[in-house]
């Protein structure tokens, strides 16, 4: 058994504290405000009451650390070597159509590199944490991915791109969607990064793969898949974090998957010229 570290308790106790206004709202959701960011890219109170619970306590019990987060932006830290990476609300769309599925996502960058992560699945309880070299743990249960070695035995969730980002964005999804399906058990869409690679961490899922993400739908899941022994990557071989364009799995499937995605979008792009 392992324990979290000083920081990975008041990151876990925050995600908590948020999740239980969380989950109050969500039994009056349909009293809240709510506006749109964008199409189909919305907010709530909720999402702001979370998020100034999580920044109350983190940056009482770590003054000086930053902050990136969803609804505020960035707060620059006088301790340049430690950063928090908040999303108060990851499936904020699911809590607004009263959809039992959605996260609170915290995780923490040192001295530029991915420490820490945390994922509190709300409705469930479910607490997923992981800190470099302690490995991902469900509360006390260590976690390990999935051992599947076939795409035809595995599972792999996606998130699928919403109105307005583009007809080539929607072209691109539907490839690599048709370049999956046929090969594997299953693709499944559930509407929250953050749980989605959680659940790879916890092996439910085989893998996940999606583009476009932002730095806090990802930060803490790509630490709960990396400690519990899977490998995260960005499909082009970008800078994950900047791009959001992340491939989650393990050791086994990760080459085939990778292969299938970059030669989908090769494709597409080949057509897009020919055309």
């Amino acid at each position: 058994m392992s324990k979290p570290s000083a920081v990975g308790t008041v990151m876990i106790n925050a995600a908590r504290a948020a999740g239980r206004a969380l989950a109050r709202d969500f039994g009056e959701v349909e009293h809240l405000q709510v506006s749109r960011k964008g199409p189909a890219d919305f907010v709530s109170n909720a999402d702001h009451k979370a998020e100034q619970i999580i920044y109350d306590a983190l940056s009482k019990a770590r003054p000086g650390y930053g902050f990136i987060m969803e609804e505020s932006g960035v707060v620059e830290g006088t301790d340049k070597s430690n950063t928090f990476i908040i999303d108060p609300l990851d499936g904020t769309l699911n809590f607004l159509h009263g959809q039992p599925h959605f996260a609170v996502s915290i995780g923490l960058v040192r001295e530029g590199e991915l420490f820490a992560g945390v994922v509190y699945d709300v409705i469930k309880n479910e607490i997923f944490w992981a800190e470099k070299g302690r490995g991902c743990w469900l509360e006390q249960r260590k976690l390990v991915v999935a051992a599947r070695k076939k795409l035809g035995e595995a599972v792999i969730a996606t998130g699928t791109p919403w109105m307005g980002r583009g007809e080539e964005v929607h072209a691109r999804f539907w490839g690599e969607l048709a370049a999956l399906t046929p090969i594997t058990a299953g693709i499944r869409r559930y509407g929250s990064a953050a749980l989605d690679l959680a659940w790879v961490a916890a092996g439910r899922f085989d893998g996940f793969w999606e583009r476009g993400l932002k730095s806090w739908d990802i930060a803490a899941g790509i630490v709960l898949v990396r400690e519990a022994g899977g490998l995260v990557q960005e499909i082009d071989g970008g800078d994950l974090l900047r791009t959001g364009n992340v491939l989650a799995t393990n050791e086994a499937l990760m080459p085939e998957l990778g292969s299938r995605l970059r030669k989908a979008r090769a494709f597409q792009r080949a057509a897009e010229d020919e055309a």
